[in-house]
């Protein structure tokens, strides 16, 4: 399935723009302060322009509540430095349960092959009442760490909010991690308390984590007390396994206590009342971290109410969540869209969750899922839609998706024909926003805009109060080429610091190396004439041919879409005197072979359809394309290994979801070296 890059696929029908929240906005802007735009632009420009207007009318829109007032919107627009609503106190957690109703669920959870649970608004505020109380029988306070090795279900959410209710400052992790991935995070923050399931369920396998609990506990001094989450893997002893880890974890050693869930949840009583501690507008909710590929992860910190504001525009303006949905992210608790995931329940949705494998036992699992629980909002990865596509996987053939009005993509480039096999294959009236974000402010900057049309591989928009540009080498705006994808003006939910990092030497070199007082996110972007973006690559992995700068994820379109290949990674290692060397690792798909009719298949096809100067210089067969955690493909790493970097400074196999590939890499580096 070829489609053209900008082709029209999908237009909004006019009941479904009015109905959106975002054009209830433009209409409340309309009445409370006599502004009226013409179109979606001409909103953003001014929610750039004005950003203290803007972002107070998101505070007085979504009638966030405080307990002591702001003095200020903005105290500066420096980046970094900008200070937002000094003054105010509040409580994330206190709006997660601002929309409760009576009767509906406010979580639906899922592990694969079990029975679906739900939880309603009564018993998710009865449970975290519950958890705080336990928290604070163990001595949590106000700044404490506490961290948690989770699966994807409701005690994750539950203790979070518990967490945050107090103003303790939370971070997750997926247990698929092994040890050393989960130290290289948790061991920067030094967690006085740790939630950890001690075995899970994926792809119909137990996958036992005892041996990493016993490794935690002595690796981490900090620890006042460790609580075991209950376990779901569809066995008998399912009830038994948490109070045998207990005693293991136990009889090993290690700091504090060791409870058990429930047990843990009756040390607060049997009917607490649940109470949010008032924190100041930047204290810190939650420490996410990046993927960590060439050294320890960045310790990122989000704030309360950077994160509340950014969260409620995101879900209501951008895309659409409203009160009744039933809002889905396929995710773990290790990747930042869990924590954009559970923020449905700040405008009153329903948050689905799912544990388990995409393709256990079939392709269809998801979809499943979509038609058990009705599902409004299903959000994935592009991988898996691109995985889907090649497939010839039909989901509209077999599943009732009548209640799903949109899909979420992210996490890498959605190519035209991944746009094309959505409205093929799935439904022709649902709304695709792709987006693109990062984990840094735990949100996108482009992506969906309820008024727009959706094209082939386009990002419909800039996100309101994001300024996007792109940049070329010498820092001028353009429109219509690639360029780095930069923000021109603070944001709320952009890092308040890092940790364990006093004097922002680390957050600086993060974003502001390149361009100062501007944030250089590290993508290759395309500003169309309509505003639309194409997201082409991480800048970092830049392609360089002939002088034209390009992004990877054109390769991947073009070498991916052969029925004959896997997966693939691109590397340019030309040389400064101009000798060019662009490398291209195929993973033959099954009963394929990466021999020299596949290579010139390959070599005519990206001729064809890119360019002569795109076509690969060396094509090698690999066993594996290595990928972080969250799946992202690991280009600049390799590339460090091709240029000599030592093993130990450019990879870091702890943030690897694959790390027995690794040694093909630096072996086939070092002959390449040798050569």
């Amino acid at each position: 399935m070829t489609v053209q890059e900008g082709t029209l696929l999908w237009t909004p029908p006019t009941e479904r723009v009015e109905a959106s929240t975002l054009r209830r906005y433009m209409r409340w802007l309309k009445e409370s302060r006599g502004m009226e735009f013409d179109d979606y632009f001409a909103l953003w420009r001014w929610s750039v322009e004005d950003l203290e207007a803007f972002w107070a009318s998101v505070w007085e829109f979504f009638a966030v509540r405080a307990h002591r007032p702001y003095r200020s919107v903005l105290s500066a627009r420096t980046m970094p430095g900008a200070r937002w609503f000094e003054g105010a106190e509040l409580n994330y957690a206190e709006h997660a349960f601002r929309h409760a109703r009576e009767g509906g669920p406010a979580v639906l959870a899922k592990t694969e092959g079990l029975p679906l649970e739900t939880l309603s608004w009564e018993e998710l505020k009865w449970a975290v009442a519950r958890a705080r109380a336990g928290l604070e029988r163990l001595g949590v306070r106000r700044g404490d760490r506490v961290a948690a090795v989770a699966s994807n279900g409701p005690e994750a959410l539950i203790a979070f909010l518990a967490a945050a209710s107090l103003g303790a400052v939370w971070s997750s992790s997926s247990p698929d991690f092994g040890a050393e991935g989960i130290l290289d995070r948790f061991g920067q923050i030094e967690p006085k308390v740790l939630f950890f399931v001690p075995a899970y369920r994926y792809g119909g396998r137990r996958h036992d984590r005892r041996d990493i609990l016993r490794a935690l506990r002595h690796a981490l001094p900090s620890l006042e007390a460790t609580i075991l989450l209950p376990v779901r893997l569809g066995e008998a002893d399912d009830g038994a396994f948490p109070d045998v880890a207990r005693r293991e974890a136990l009889a090993s050693g290690g700091p504090g206590a060791v409870f058990l869930w429930d047990d843990w949840l009756r040390l607060g009583g049997d009917d607490p009342p649940l109470r949010f501690d008032p924190v100041p507008f930047d204290h810190p909710l939650w420490i996410l971290f990046s993927s960590g590929t060439t050294g320890l992860p960045k310790p990122i910190v989000q704030s309360h109410g950077g994160i509340l504001l950014e969260h409620l525009k995101a879900l209501a303006l951008q895309l659409d969540v409203q009160p009744g949905d039933r809002f889905f992210w396929y995710t773990t608790t290790g990747w930042m869209m869990w924590n954009f995931l559970i923020s449905g329940l700040l405008v009153g949705a329903a948050v689905l969750l799912y544990d388990g494998s995409p393709a256990f036992p079939d392709l269809g699992a998801l979809w499943r899922f979509a038609e058990e629980t009705r599902m409004t909002v299903f959000g994935t990865s592009a991988p898996y839609l691109m995985a889907l596509q090649k497939s010839g996987f039909v989901p509209r053939e077999r599943f009732d998706l009548s209640a799903l009005k949109t899909i979420g993509s992210t996490g890498a480039p959605l190519p035209p024909e991944g746009f094309a096999w959505v409205y093929a294959a799935v439904k022709d009236d649902v709304w695709l926003a792709s987006v693109s974000g990062g984990t840094d402010v735990c949100t996108a900057f482009l992506g969906g805009v309820p008024l727009l049309p959706v094209r082939a591989g386009e990002l419909q928009g800039p996100a309101l109060g994001a300024a996007v540009a792109a940049f070329d080498e010498a820092g001028r705006s353009v429109v219509g080429e690639v360029g780095e994808l930069v923000l021109t003006a603070p944001m709320p939910s952009m890092p308040v610091f890092f940790w364990h990092d006093p004097d922002g030497t680390r957050y600086r070199e993060s974003y502001f190396d390149v361009f100062p007082g501007v944030w250089r996110h590290g993508d290759w972007v395309k500003i169309t004439e309509r505003g639309s973006a194409v997201i082409t690559g991480r800048s970092d992995a830049t392609i360089n041919r002939q002088g034209v700068r390009m992004g990877t994820s054109d390769f991947y379109r073009v070498v991916e879409a052969l029925p004959e290949v896997a997966d693939s990674l691109v590397i340019d290692l030309s040389r400064p005197d101009g000798t060019p060397e662009l490398v291209l690792f195929v993973v033959p798909a099954e009963g394929a072979a990466v021999d020299s009719s596949l290579e010139e298949k390959i070599r005519l096809e990206i001729r064809r359809r890119l360019s002569p100067r795109h076509v690969p210089d060396r094509i090698v067969a690999a066993p594996g394309v290595p990928r972080t955690l969250n799946g992202k493909k690991m280009e600049v790493p390799v590339k460090k290994l091709f240029l000599g970097v030592p093993p130990e400074r450019a990879v870091n196999p702890g943030s690897m979801q694959n790390p027995e590939v690794l040694s093909f890499y630096i072996e086939t580096a070092a002959a390449w070296r040798r050569r």
